[in-house]
């Protein structure tokens, strides 16, 4: 921009020259013309046209003058507001340069807009402010299988009413999931939508929302209904509650944060038409809890560890053998958001109503179908787009209570299976002291339907579980010198085992085997999975940590005792603790010198040598 200001003012000086020098040729003209005029008059005539000619020119370059000025003020006014514009720019900063909100998002965002929106992020867990700002109708991208848009279903489907359970969801939130499924769902399909809130103390979710659902009603009277919980109950009561009021022939029990796809009804209704005694499952988009956008899942089993945690599962072969995405998948669980006939759902027991909060309900449900008479299917042409939160609403860390939730399932359906749950979380197998609540009528339901053992499960449903067998001892490993400090796995990826104050987590359970395995880090719930092995390489004095599979190239059987010390089977080594060259102790493998070792959880007692049980 300045190179062109200095243009036009090379220009209009140029202009100014030129006009002086006009000038002067005119008095030089004038006079002539004077001194001619008695003499020559024809010759004054044709110097009076030269002068009418100049004055043309000097006409000319006074409008070539002021058409440069107006330019240079054009450009000096616009370079003042670029520079103005670039001033602010700097002035604005980023206020929350390490919040998980703006990584990739709210550029050009002014201080102000930062600030709440970051306030927005940290009471829902997602991007508020965002979603305030979109569409309540936007459009989403068609991610089902290619053959799903051929497919055709029956008109005459049951009817579906769609559950949607939430706490402090940001109104928007749920507008969005309520235009998704108005606008998606066939008329004549969608007997209802009921929203459950589980206590929420936002007051959007009050009048504002009350009005949003009066607005729903002028077009379609009737069709959203409310029930609110006059206590925060959990999400496994706040399912319940919608299931308990819906009408329809079937009941999809959604998050609130959500937006279905086009056509994603029809399928489920068409296979529950099939076979009443089937529980499915959609197939989840991510939606990005920072800028809202859509990320496709491929379509997986739902299943689970010993910990009941809940995972993702390739199918079995049949179902890749098939060679056509589109078809049902049978699933050893459910993630949660779920869709049955509803009195189907009812008499297989709907969810356990002792459980807490959050976690495991999902996995109680799926072990219990299968065992009792029905079963669980994924349907990849029913989609459906979830937010997944940075954080949830409910509790900053669920870890206890999905351990205790996941010990409740396995008293009432796991049979000699159930301590497997105590092994994952590292508890111990009698009196762990966690209050699991009265299942005795979860029990009697179990009677009722006349279910199978789970070892039927194991065999049928899930062979992929490990059984987690001869197992002598699990828990945390301290050597008697060191008692605050616990055998630990160390850095992550790394091969080096070592000493670290104890904290009892994952890193540090470890697990001794009848053959003399020694896992450390946690134990592996897949027969898919490899443990790692304590290992003693023979080439220098620090422990290996590899995948117990590589047993036949390197030395990972040990001799070991409660209280006594542990030996490598081979090299005749042991482990033990030594001070470093930094004065501090660690892990070393060295010529026994007699250290005692205790492991925190003993299985079979007959295993102990003696001295104090660690229990």
């Amino acid at each position: 921009m300045r190179s062109g200001w200095v243009k036009g003012s090379l220009l209009v000086l140029a202009g100014i020259a030129g006009l002086s020098y006009l000038s002067s040729i005119k008095r030089e003209v004038h006079t002539h013309s004077e001194r001619l005029q008695r003499a020559h008059h024809n010759d004054s005539i044709r110097g009076q046209g030269m002068l009418k000619r100049m004055e043309k020119m000097e006409e000319d370059i006074n409008r070539l003058l002021s058409l440069m000025n107006k330019i240079e003020k054009k450009e000096l006014v616009a370079e003042k507001d670029t520079e103005v514009k670039e001033e602010e720019k700097k002035v604005v900063r980023k206020l929350y340069p390490n919040s998980p909100l703006f990584r990739k998002w709210g550029d050009g965002l002014s201080e102000e807009e930062q600030k709440e929106a970051e306030k927005l992020f940290q009471s829902y867990g997602y991007n508020a402010f965002l979603s305030d700002r979109l569409p309540l109708n936007r459009q989403i991208p068609d991610t089902r299988p290619k053959r799903c848009a051929e497919k055709k279903y029956p008109e005459d489907l049951p009817s579906i009413s769609v559950v949607l359970i939430y706490l402090n969801e940001a109104l928007s939130i749920i507008k969005r999931a309520i235009r998704s499924i108005i606008d998606k769902t066939p008329a004549r399909l969608l007997k209802e939508i009921i929203l459950v809130d589980d206590h929420s103390s936002d007051e959007d979710l009050k009048d504002k929302l009350d009005e949003y659902i009066n607005s729903i009603h002028e077009e379609h009277p009737g069709l959203v209904k409310r029930v609110r919980h006059q206590e925060q109950l959990g999400l496994t009561q706040a399912r319940l509650s919608g299931w308990k009021v819906a009408v329809g022939d079937v009941v999809a029990i959604l998050d609130a944060h959500i937006e279905v796809h086009e056509q994603w009804a029809e399928p489920l209704l068409a296979r529950i038409k099939e076979d009443r005694t089937v529980i499915l499952t959609p197939v989840f988009d991510k939606v990005s809890y920072d800028d809202l956008t859509l990320t496709p899942y491929k379509t997986y089993a739902h299943a689970f560890d010993w910990g009941l945690w809940c995972m993702y599962e390739s199918f079995k072969p049949e179902w890749y053998a098939l060679k056509d995405e589109s078809q049902p998948g049978k699933s050893p669980s459910v993630m949660g958001i779920l869709v049955a006939d509803r009195k189907f759902f009812g008499e297989i027991g709907s969810l356990d109503g002792g459980m807490k909060i959050y976690g495991g309900e999902n996995v109680e449900l799926g072990i219990r179908v299968w065992l009792c008479g029905g079963s669980i299917e994924v349907i990849p042409c029913s989609k459906i787009a979830h937010i997944e939160r940075a954080r949830k609403p409910y509790l900053p860390n669920f870890s206890s209570m999905v351990r205790r939730n996941a010990l409740r399932v396995a008293e009432v359906w796991l049979d000699e299976y159930k301590h497997n749950v105590n092994l994952y979380w590292g508890i111990p197998l009698e009196n762990h002291g966690i209050d699991i609540g009265d299942v005795s009528e979860r029990k009697k339901l179990r009677e009722k339907l006349n279910c199978k053992p789970f070892k039927w499960y194991m065999d049928n449903v899930y062979p992929a579980l490990e059984p987690l067998q001869d197992l002598l001892a699990y828990g945390v490993l301290i050597n008697g010198l060191t008692p605050n400090y616990c055998v630990d796995q160390g850095p992550v990826p790394g091969n080096t085992p070592v000493l670290y104050q104890c904290h009892t987590y994952t890193p540090q359970h470890c697990f001794y085997r009848t053959d003399g395995q020694l896992f450390i880090g946690g134990i592996k719930s897949h027969k898919y999975n490899t443990n790692r092995c304590l290992v003693d390489l023979d080439t220098g004095v620090d422990p290996g940590l590899y995948e117990c599979i590589l047993q036949k190239k390197l030395h990972l059987l040990w001799d070991f005792k409660q209280g006594g010390q542990i030996q490598n089977k081979e090299t005749k080594r042991c482990l033990e603790v030594a001070k470093g060259d930094d004065g501090y102790y660690k892990l070393v493998v060295q010529q026994c010198t007699g250290q005692s070792w205790k492991i925190q959880h003993v299985i079979k007692k007959s295993w102990e040598t003696g001295g104090e049980k660690m229990r």
